[in-house]
């Protein structure tokens, strides 16, 4: 198994504050997850930052409505992919690293994994690819955990296409691009997801058709593993 290395900056690793990812289908419950453990953090006294990606940046925030809304049907793969990682290098820089060379947790719904799910797997690019890109761009800075949540492909796109629905009620904003996509799209996205699990020793694969509260622990407790221990519960 591949154990890559994480890009420190100019901070010691002793100083560092970690960077704990969330992965997963839409739907899954990520966001919820992940604000779930940032609530945790901050009661142990950890400064902590939640983000998204694509967003985060004020520039990845107009990206991410180019690249999740329905209307950019014409996208080329490629395209999407380049996008993607615009999106992380301005998030990479401008938040990522600089939060974590203040020592600061960053909490993160989504990162490269994604790219080599979706982009590597769903659109059939490869994962090499997507991993130069990822060492060029984003300084080849890698998680300290990334926490997959799994569950039915079927189920959690229901559940993101209401969620999305809904959101379009609500605000206007239209982000289902994705959620267009076939069956045969999303076993193409598990599989690169279930391989990267294979291949990295920082992936946790967490059930999520589980109790919000139960998948809640079980992610605590990874968390508290594999980071150290006096720094977690400090």
């Amino acid at each position: 198994m591949a154990l890559h290395c994480v890009y420190h900056g100019d901070v010691s690793s002793k100083h560092r504050g970690k960077f704990i990812t969330f992965e997963g289908l839409d739907g899954v419950g990520k966001s919820t997850q992940l604000e779930k453990l940032a609530a945790h953090l901050r009661k142990r006294g950890l400064e902590v930052i939640a983000t998204r990606e694509p967003g985060g940046t004020t520039i990845g925030e107009r990206l991410r409505a180019v690249l999740l809304d329905s209307r950019t049907a014409g996208l080329s793969p490629l395209a999407e992919l380049g996008l993607m990682f615009a999106d992380r290098a301005q998030h990479v820089d401008e938040m990522i690293l600089p939060a974590l060379n203040k020592g600061e947790w960053v909490l993160c719904d989504r990162f490269t994994d994604s790219s080599e799910a979706y982009q590597g797997g769903g659109r059939e690019l490869g994962s090499d690819i997507v991993l130069q890109l990822h060492k060029i761009l984003c300084r080849n800075l890698q998680p300290d955990i990334t926490i997959l949540m799994l569950s039915d492909p079927a189920h959690s796109i229901a559940r993101a296409r209401r969620r999305n629905t809904e959101q379009s009620r609500r605000s206007r904003a239209d982000e289902n691009r994705f959620e267009k996509e076939n069956r045969a799209f999303y076993k193409r996205v598990l599989e690169a997801y279930m391989a990267i699990a294979e291949r990295e020793r920082r992936v946790v694969k967490v059930n999520a058709r589980e109790p919000i509260e139960k998948v809640h622990k079980k992610i605590v407790r990874s968390v508290e593993e594999r980071l150290p221990w006096d720094l977690v519960i400090g």
